[in-house]
């Protein structure tokens, strides 16, 4: 078997609505799995924020825009033997066809490794999927590929309604739906052929409530193949894989149905000339066993893939990346038993439920249903003995306020009808399982909620067990002598501490210590892959009542140390947390640590079996690093690293006498608390932006009397929607408030004087109480923006030197005062000479590894030597600011997934709507701006032929006109809009400018500000059809002049080591 030399690898880009971290996990896991071999690796993949474009696998990096232009020139100047593009999601499946087409790969000689062209085509191509599914004799559902609106409703005409709509060559259902009728059907026809590459969609009968099976394929070059899981998705056709709650091994298929499933999988696989690995769902008649189609496949690690390994402890990428290669099935090693080879399928003794986590109430005007198209913004992964120990732990990691399936604010809140319970069933809202409990008690039979929801019964029944017992248990007596055996039956079911305490009305404390004294304490058990039939030395654990001794032995000859996960992602909380745990475990195990993590989410790196000593997957929660801490007795607990999660539990920790690593939990208070924080910067004397906690109306209206308008609102109890508004008038307060929050003087809400037009900028670092290192970074968008909304520039453009001298001094305060030993992120305002500071966080922030990689300079790893060592070894100066300051520009972009969100309204302001980053690097601002911008999944430059479209709903008339100018004097045509008009281009009205969207006529829209009520329609459209939106006035002024000046010029294609120097050339010390 020969090998290639060298190697390029795809990424997935940006973290993005159905095309999130699993696709990253799967890279790096194929970097891996290439690595070792010996080859060199070249990476493309502009994701500023994950593990995968550090140099931990990857020999190259390039962060660059994946289009064929950008990834051509990175082929020319590498010259790989070899491309994989199964391992960046549909991105890169795309990206390496067209290449194929374009002929770059034949002009320099590079194999696809892996599923050929032709496979991929067979399988993402509608029409030829048909046709090969027919050919082989695989059973499809009634379905036709068409090209025009006309033929789609024609072909549903002869189906007869509903019918699904399916597009080509796409990823997490985008632009797919069922249409009930004509009217529906002619409306989202039109969207759907936009979000295909190749104008195509598929018309298919819909099958309502049918059940989805996956399966997950592995097949190599010589046609040996095997079924590594089964997966049964609890929602039914009609809700995408992506957006279902998934369990697995599958619970509810008699022995034929798995056969006929798996079988059909395999021939689906085989069909497509799949080599590595493929997801398979296919759907299975529940009145009829006998009856199953295949929906679709995918040639590439898929969603499914990255929780199919996790569940199984079986790496399904970096199999596949071997089977690429050219390995068989039978030589490559099961590294989890060291002692059967990858062809055994594995065989699991426990549980695995997938719940999805969803950020809709921070779109405003999103339909919330879920459907066939993907709006979940990250996954929650629970292992148990039973469902419903695992269902009430996912729905814990969930991080939604919900202490498991009953027992919960929605459970508990009797002000909830009836009927608005069967109507969220009846719309299928997220979270499905909280309101069936909710019927539940309400007293709605089982068969009333599968007839609404399609949902099995076997899953159905046992939450109404779980209902039963709960309502039970809150009769109990706290006296009661069986008590002991109710609270052990409690935790077999999967109940918190919480949950017990809530309904026997003691506190969590109490119920922890009562549990002890009786020995209801959770076992520790493996994943070893072949349900214990195999020996296995595995470090990949879980917790259980339902179990009588514990796997594993606790003892070690090294120091121990906890490092707490990020949890399941969502908006505020992505990769960049990943990057730092992993980081810092590296960093760590280097020291002689042994490095144990908690973590919970499929998805990421910090969760596969080999990053650190021990995973536990489990919660994090207060009670279950109480009972692995208990048990594994480490030196201490890292909880800076997983973001918000782990950083809400470090004070309750700390005053269980665990002991923090890094910055104490009452130095976290102190930062967190708004009335403390408030306090600590009036004693050091440093401004911030004025501000009151008010308890009722009376109060906000003497604030805004006294302070003025604009205000920034901020709820401590958010009923629904934004959790943060900017308003101008009291009109608008009031409205915000009597709409989405109580207000109370046990939920405050925070009115703070809003400061216009300041730059907003912060600062990212590690301290040692007085000796600190970071970065300063600049906000493009002026402060108003959320700091993960904003485009990010390092080092600052616009900030004048004086400010940034202010800015040290208050950052070497705060670190000394707080006593800081670890990573932290300030956030502040410069407007008129003065620095105001709005936030501390005391932990990784999401920019963290954008200031690593583009200064050279890996802040984690500083923190690891903070936190672990208490020393910061690798500055100019001790006890001073040494702040790095690079000579070339890095720039930071967000990613929005506007168009998955249907109906929600495209606009920025202080509540975070992105779902991911990019960035680029380059001597010349401009460039940067210009390559990290078209980083951004569905960004491109508008062609000559086509308009740009600016205008304006809210004042910044001067600016925009400006950027008109500039696109004017460069060939652009420029359109406005009537009653929202710049001075420069042709003005239409409404009707017009939708002409111009269906016709695809418009290239780019510049806009900004925030006024539903005059330009949803033209927003709301933008996104339907893929057009890119610019959406702040600065961001476009920016963006046009970099246009201009990047005109014509040819990009630089640089590894990113090649800008780093070193660390002294960079460093400026303040102090």
């Amino acid at each position: 078997m020969e090998m290639p030399r060298k190697v390029l690898i795809i990424g997935s880009g940006s973290i993005k609505i159905a095309e999130a971290a699993e696709f990253d996990y799967s890279g790096n896991q194929a970097l891996k799995a290439v690595k070792e071999e010996g080859i060199e690796v070249i990476l493309v993949n502009p994701n500023i924020a994950t593990i995968q474009t550090s140099y931990k696998f990857a020999d190259k990096v390039y962060l660059l825009p994946l289009k064929p232009d950008f990834v051509a020139r990175v082929i020319e100047r590498e010259l790989p033997d070899g491309i994989m593009v199964g391992f960046g999601g549909q991105t890169a499946l795309s990206l390496g066809v067209k290449l194929y087409d374009d002929g770059v790969l034949d002009k320099y000689g590079v194999k696809v490794l892996g599923t050929p062209i032709e496979g991929i085509r067979r399988a993402l191509s509608r029409d030829l999927f048909q046709k090969t599914a027919k050919k082989f004799g695989i059973p499809i559902p009634p379905s036709r590929a068409v090209y025009s609106v006309e033929e789609a409703l024609e072909t549903a005409e002869e189906f007869g309604y509903p019918v699904m709509v399916r597009v080509s060559f796409n990823l997490g259902g985008a632009g797919s739906f069922v249409a009930w009728n004509k009217n529906d059907l002619r409306k989202r026809a039109i969207a759907a052929f936009a979000q295909s590459e190749i104008g195509e969609i598929l018309v298919e009968k819909y099958l309502h409530h049918w059940k989805e099976i996956e399966f997950e394929i592995v097949r190599d070059a010589y046609d040996n193949v095997a079924a590594i899981a089964c997966m049964e998705n609890l929602d039914p056709m009609g809700v995408h894989t992506g957006e279902s709650i998934v369990i697995a091994p599958c619970q509810t298929l008699t022995d034929y149905e798995y056969q006929l499933t798996r079988n059909l999988s395999i021939a689906t696989e085989r069909a497509i000339m799949l080599i590595g690995e493929g997801n398979v769902q296919v759907a299975l008649n529940p009145w009829n066993s006998e009856e199953a189609y295949v929906i679709e496949t995918n040639p590439r690690m898929s969603r499914s893939s990255a929780l199919a390994s996790k569940a199984t402890g079986y790496p399904l990428a970096y199999m596949a990346a071997k089977l690429a290669l050219g390995y068989k099935l039978y030589e490559i090693m099961n590294k989890v038993t060291r002692k059967t080879s990858a062809c055994f399928e594995p065989s699991l003794d426990y549980v695995v439920i997938k719940v999805p986590r969803w950020d809709l109430d921070k779109f405003e005007y999103v339909n919330k249903s879920i459907g066939t198209e993907m709006k979940s913004v990250g996954e929650v992964m629970a292992i148990g003995r039973t469902f419903q120990e695992a269902l009430q732990k996912a729905l814990r990691m969930l991080d939604i306020g919900e202490p498991g399936v009953v027992g919960g604010p929605v459970y508990e809140d009797d002000s909830i009808s009836l009927d608005y319970i069967m109507d969220k069933l009846r719309k299928r809202e997220p979270y499905w399982p909280i309101w069936v409990a909710k019927a539940f008690k309400h007293g709605v039979d089982v068969d009333t909620i599968y007839e609404i929801t399609g949902i099995d019964k076997h899953f159905l029944k046992q939450i109404k067990e779980i209902v039963d017992f709960y309502e039970e248990l809150k009769r109990s007596s706290k006296n009661n002598y069986l008590l002991p055996l109710i609270i052990a039956e409690a935790k077999r079911m999967g109940f918190s501490d919480e949950q017990i305490s809530r309904a026997l009305g003691m506190s969590a404390d109490d119920i922890r210590s009562f549990r002890k004294k009786y020995g209801i304490e959770p076992v520790v058990k493996q994943i070893d892959t072949l349900a214990a039939e195999w020996p296995a030395q595995t470090n990949y654990l879980y917790l259980t009542y339902n179990g009588w001794e514990h796997d594993i032995s606790f003892n070690s000859i090294k120091p121990k140390i906890i490092i707490l996960g990020a949890g399941g992602f969502r908006i505020g909380v992505s990769v960049e947390f990943d990057w730092s745990i992993v980081t810092f475990t590296d960093e760590a195990r280097s020291l002689g640590y042994e490095v144990i993590v908690i973590n919970y989410n499929p998805e990421t790196v910090s969760t596969d079996w080999d990053i650190s000593d021990k995973l536990y997957f489990d919660e994090i929660t207060v009670e279950r690093v109480l009972d692995i801490y208990e048990l594994e007795n480490p030196k201490g607990v890292v909880a800076f690293l997983g973001g918000q999660i782990s950083n809400n539990i470090a004070w309750a920790l700390e005053k269980r006498k665990v002991l923090l690593l890094g910055t104490s939990g009452i130095s976290v208070h102190r930062a967190e608390n708004r009335a403390l924080f408030s306090e600590l910067l009036d004693k050091l004397g440093i401004k911030q932006p004025r501000w009151v906690a008010a308890t009722n109306i009376k109060e906000v209206i003497k604030f805004i009397e006294d302070e003025g308008f604009p205000v920034l609102v901020r709820p401590s109890y958010v009923l629904s929607g934004s959790s943060m508004a900017i308003a101008n008038s009291l009109n608008e307060v009031l409205e915000f408030i009597s709409r989405a929050a109580k207000i109370s003087p046990k939920y405050p809400v925070v009115v703070s004087k809003f400061i216009e037009n300041a730059i907003e900028f912060e600062f990212d670092g590690v301290g040692l109480r007085d000796s600190v290192v970071g970065a300063f970074i600049e906000h493009i968008e002026p402060a108003g923006v959320h700091s993960g909304d904003a485009t990010m520039v390092l080092p600052p453009r616009y900030l004048p030197k004086e400010a940034l001298k202010k800015a040290a001094d208050i950052v070497m305060k705060l670190s000394t005062e707080l006593d800081i030993k670890g990573p932290f992120n300030l956030q502040m305002l410069y407007k008129d000479g003065e620095v105001y500071v709005i936030e501390l966080n005391l932990r990784a922030s999401r920019s963290m590894p954008f200031t690593s990689k583009v200064t050279g300079y890996n802040l984690m790893k500083a923190a690891a030597e903070v936190a672990l060592k208490d020393r910061l070894s690798n500055i100019v100066e001790l006890h001073k600011l040494n702040v790095l300051k690079p000579k070339w520009y890095g720039i930071k972009s967000p990613q929005f997934s506007w168009s998955r969100l249907r109906g929600s309204y495209p606009f920025l302001g202080p509540e975070m709507r992105s779902v991911g980053e990019v960035a680029c690097i380059a001597d010349a601002y401009e460039e940067a701006l210009i390559m990290s911008w078209l980083s951004v999944q569905g960004n491109r430059l508008p062609e000559k032929k086509e308009k740009i479209l600016v205008y304006t709903p809210s004042g910044y008339v001067d600016i925009l006109n400006e950027a008109a100018k500039i696109l004017l004097e460069i060939g652009y045509k420029i359109i406005t809009i009537e009653n929202m008009a710049i001075d420069f281009g042709e003005v239409v009205g409404i009707k017009q400018i939708e002409k111009d969207f269906v016709s695809r006529s418009i290239g780019l829209v510049m806009t900004t500000g925030y006024r539903p009520e005059k330009d949803y329609a033209v927003r709301r459209m933008a996104a339907d059809m893929v057009v890119p939106l610019i959406l702040n006035h600065k961001l476009a002024y920016e963006f046009s002049k970099s246009l201009k000046y990047v005109k014509d010029k040819e990009p630089m294609i640089r590894d990113m080591k090649e800008y780093w120097r070193d660390i002294k050339e960079i460093i400026e010390v303040y102090g």
